[in-house]
């Protein structure tokens, strides 16, 4: 199965759609947004194009009441919300993801983790501690750095960087 990792999208809500349309091509069906997308509105409108799932955390850019009065009134179907860490496992590949570097090094310090996902620097980085990958996908927003996400394949433990302006929808 193929991951998709995405962080800092920061509104711009056109490289978000770009990519999630990549991913729908590559028909990837599981998202995890490392924290930053800003308004709900940006999730809802890109979400209603993508019939995955998408997991999320809160970023320093996300106001986290803003989105609580927004979902009770707004169903986004697909948008998992995970607070400040999210947790998922796909083929026996446990990972992990946060907005903040500090608290995803702490999570690859657990030893509990295959991979470590995080975002805020918007500088694309991997690096391993212990048997744990610690990856940063960059930025949607193309702000400081290139646009660029990430893609996990969890059966051949593949970790691809994607530059979002050099791929082909």
């Amino acid at each position: 199965m193929r991951i998709g990792i995405i962080s800092d999208t920061h509104d711009n809500i056109i490289n978000f759609k770009k990519a999630i349309e990549w991913m729908k091509k590559e028909k990837i069906k599981t998202v995890i947004h490392c924290g930053d997308i800003s308004s709900p509105m940006t999730l809802k409108e890109v979400s209603q194009d993508f019939k995955g799932k998408i997991h999320l955390v809160f970023g320093n850019m996300d106001d986290k009441r803003l989105f609580e009065q927004f979902l009770s009134k707004e169903k986004i179907k697909n948008a998992i919300f995970h607070g400040q860490t999210g947790e998922i496992e796909k083929d026996h590949k446990k990972i992990a993801f946060s907005h903040f570097p500090e608290v995803a090094k702490k999570l690859a310090l657990s030893k509990k983790y295959d991979l470590v996902f995080y975002g805020h620097t918007h500088k694309p980085w991997e690096e391993k501690i212990n048997h744990c990958r610690l990856v940063n996908p960059g930025n949607l927003a193309g702000i400081f750095y290139r646009a660029t996400f990430a893609v996990y394949d969890t059966k051949n433990d593949i970790l691809e960087l994607k530059i979002l302006d050099e791929i082909k929808n």
